[in-house]
């Protein structure tokens, strides 16, 4: 059984960059897709940002050109660095990981198997 880890969350102001790590307990992320969601309170867990078969990155429009994901040499641990946050980038930041996820699915969280337990973000204003 694969176990995701996340760490980095904390509390900062807005304009602040923070930088989350994920890493996967005993095994690489080999291929499928690795992805970053978020969960505001009270709204459904959204798409932040992907990485699919470790050949390109995908971002939600609202994260463009302030975050970027990436994995280390290792592939054992995803990072997401967050820049210029804002208020809204508050909530709870999820890894996941599929080994089989195709394309299409890439911002479905029902289609991915694997999923860290969360780390919170809050960004002051």
């Amino acid at each position: 059984q694969v176990q995701l880890v996340e760490s980095g969350g904390g509390l900062v102001q807005a304009g602040d960059s923070l930088k989350l790590s994920c890493t996967a307990s005993g095994r690489t992320f080999s291929g499928g897709a690795m992805a970053w969601f978020r969960q505001r309170p009270g709204t459904e867990r959204e798409f932040v940002a992907a990485i699919f078969r470790h050949t390109r990155t995908y971002y939600e429009d609202s994260v463009k050109g302030r975050f970027f994901m990436s994995t280390d040499n290792t592939k054992k641990t995803l990072i997401l660095e967050m820049n210029s946050l804002k208020s809204d980038d508050t909530a709870v930041y999820y890894c996941a990981w599929d080994q089989r996820l195709i394309l299409s699915s890439l911002r479905v969280p029902a289609d991915y198997d694997h999923w860290g337990q969360g780390t919170q973000v809050t960004v002051s204003s």
